[in-house]
Protein backbone atom coordinates (compact mmCIF):
# COMPACT_ATOMS: atom_id res chain seq x y z
CA UNK A 1 0.00 0.00 0.00
CA UNK A 2 2.84 2.41 0.82
CA UNK A 3 4.50 1.58 -2.52
CA UNK A 4 1.29 2.38 -4.40
CA UNK A 5 0.92 5.65 -2.50
CA UNK A 6 4.56 6.51 -3.21
CA UNK A 7 4.17 5.74 -6.91
CA UNK A 8 0.98 7.85 -7.17
CA UNK A 9 2.72 10.71 -5.37
CA UNK A 10 5.71 10.47 -7.72
CA UNK A 11 3.47 10.51 -10.80
CA UNK A 12 1.55 13.52 -9.47
CA UNK A 13 4.76 15.41 -8.72
CA UNK A 14 6.14 14.59 -12.15
CA UNK A 15 2.92 15.74 -13.83
CA UNK A 16 2.88 18.91 -11.74
CA UNK A 17 6.38 19.75 -12.95
CA UNK A 18 5.38 19.43 -16.61
CA UNK A 19 2.17 21.42 -16.12
CA UNK A 20 4.00 24.53 -14.87
CA UNK A 21 3.65 27.34 -17.40
CA UNK A 22 6.89 29.15 -18.08
CA UNK A 23 6.11 32.79 -18.86
CA UNK A 24 9.03 35.15 -18.41
CA UNK A 25 8.94 38.92 -18.68
CA UNK A 26 11.53 38.91 -21.46
CA UNK A 27 11.76 36.75 -24.56
CA UNK A 28 11.03 36.61 -28.25
CA UNK A 29 7.28 36.38 -27.60
CA UNK A 30 7.32 39.63 -25.63
CA UNK A 31 9.24 41.41 -28.41
CA UNK A 32 6.60 40.25 -30.88
CA UNK A 33 3.82 41.60 -28.65
CA UNK A 34 5.61 44.96 -28.35
CA UNK A 35 6.19 45.46 -32.07
CA UNK A 36 2.86 44.05 -33.24
CA UNK A 37 0.99 46.41 -30.91
CA UNK A 38 2.97 49.39 -32.19
CA UNK A 39 2.34 48.23 -35.77
CA UNK A 40 -1.41 47.69 -35.28
CA UNK A 41 -1.69 51.10 -33.66
CA UNK A 42 0.22 52.76 -36.50
CA UNK A 43 -1.89 51.11 -39.20
CA UNK A 44 -5.13 51.91 -37.35
CA UNK A 45 -4.11 55.54 -36.87
CA UNK A 46 -3.11 55.86 -40.53
CA UNK A 47 -6.41 54.35 -41.69
CA UNK A 48 -8.38 56.74 -39.50
CA UNK A 49 -6.34 59.71 -40.70
CA UNK A 50 -6.95 58.62 -44.31
CA UNK A 51 -10.67 58.65 -43.50
CA UNK A 52 -10.25 62.32 -42.46
CA UNK A 53 -10.66 61.70 -38.73
CA UNK A 54 -8.95 64.40 -36.63
CA UNK A 55 -5.71 63.60 -34.79
CA UNK A 56 -7.16 63.23 -31.31
CA UNK A 57 -10.02 60.95 -32.37
CA UNK A 58 -7.74 58.92 -34.64
CA UNK A 59 -5.32 58.37 -31.76
CA UNK A 60 -8.13 57.28 -29.43
CA UNK A 61 -9.51 54.92 -32.07
CA UNK A 62 -6.07 53.44 -32.75
CA UNK A 63 -5.51 52.83 -29.04
CA UNK A 64 -8.90 51.12 -28.81
CA UNK A 65 -8.21 48.89 -31.81
CA UNK A 66 -4.80 47.94 -30.41
CA UNK A 67 -6.24 47.12 -26.98
CA UNK A 68 -9.00 45.03 -28.57
CA UNK A 69 -6.46 43.03 -30.58
CA UNK A 70 -4.28 42.41 -27.50
CA UNK A 71 -7.12 41.33 -25.22
CA UNK A 72 -8.72 39.31 -28.02
CA UNK A 73 -5.48 37.44 -28.61
CA UNK A 74 -5.12 36.60 -24.93
CA UNK A 75 -8.73 35.38 -24.75
CA UNK A 76 -8.00 33.22 -27.80
CA UNK A 77 -4.90 31.86 -26.03
CA UNK A 78 -6.94 31.15 -22.90
CA UNK A 79 -9.45 29.10 -24.89
CA UNK A 80 -6.71 27.12 -26.63
CA UNK A 81 -5.57 24.14 -24.49
CA UNK A 82 -1.94 24.56 -25.60
CA UNK A 83 -1.73 28.22 -24.53
CA UNK A 84 -2.59 30.39 -21.53
CA UNK A 85 -3.83 33.90 -20.72
CA UNK A 86 -0.79 36.04 -19.95
CA UNK A 87 -0.88 39.35 -18.12
CA UNK A 88 2.78 39.75 -19.08
CA UNK A 89 1.83 39.60 -22.76
CA UNK A 90 -0.83 42.25 -22.17
CA UNK A 91 1.75 44.40 -20.39
CA UNK A 92 4.05 44.23 -23.40
CA UNK A 93 1.08 45.01 -25.65
CA UNK A 94 0.45 48.14 -23.58
CA UNK A 95 4.13 49.14 -23.67
CA UNK A 96 4.14 48.72 -27.47
CA UNK A 97 0.96 50.78 -27.75
CA UNK A 98 2.52 53.47 -25.57
CA UNK A 99 5.60 53.57 -27.78
CA UNK A 100 3.32 53.81 -30.80
CA UNK A 101 1.50 56.79 -29.26
CA UNK A 102 4.80 58.55 -28.61
CA UNK A 103 5.99 57.96 -32.18
CA UNK A 104 2.68 58.96 -33.74
CA UNK A 105 2.48 62.11 -31.63
CA UNK A 106 5.81 63.26 -33.07
CA UNK A 107 4.97 62.67 -36.72
CA UNK A 108 3.99 65.29 -39.24
CA UNK A 109 0.20 65.65 -39.45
Amino acid sequence: MNQLFGMCLAVNLLYAQTAVIRDSWFGIDKIKHFFMSAFIESVSYSALQAARVNHRSAMAGAIGVTAAFGVGREIHDYRNPNNHFSVKDLTWDAVGAGAGVVLLSHTIR
